[in-house]
């Protein structure tokens, strides 16, 4: 048995953890859609939480969550590759590659805020209502 099969100990796998929060810090320090996403991300749980939505509600709301986040992560390592690759050169290859991408994450942008204003939509017209008659 190699030594990498056999390398399933708690320091590998908090070494594991420490580089995926590396990268967590990194793309929030650095992608600007990713503070966009943060931002929506607090706004939209503080809203659920001070409406009081069901837990299977909750979860579809963290599950679309979820999915903003990690479309915005593969468009951000996509673009860090396409850029490595290419360099300061232009690519129309890479501008496509890049294009899709970034309509991956406002496919999933969009899918979330349909999930938004079809769980939270009813809650927040029913507490806004009484204060327009």
């Amino acid at each position: 048995m190699s030594k990498r099969e056999n390398s399933f100990s708690i320091t590998a796998r908090v070494k594991v953890f420490s580089h995926a929060f590396a990268g967590l810090k990194d793309m929030l320090l650095t992608e600007p859609n990713a503070w966009i996403h943060a931002f929506a991300t607090v706004l939209v749980l503080e809203l659920a939480w001070w409406l009081g939505i069901d837990s299977t509600s909750f979860a579809l709301i963290i599950i679309a969550i979820v999915l903003v986040w990690v479309a915005e992560a593969f468009n951000t390592v996509l673009e860090i590759m396409a850029n490595l690759v290419v360099g300061q050169r232009y690519s129309k290859i890479v501008k496509r590659a890049k294009d899709i991408a970034a309509a991956a994450v406002l496919i999933a942008a969009i899918g979330a805020l349909g999930v938004g204003i079809v769980i939270l939509g009813p809650h927040i017209y029913l507490r806004m209502a009484p204060l327009f008659g």
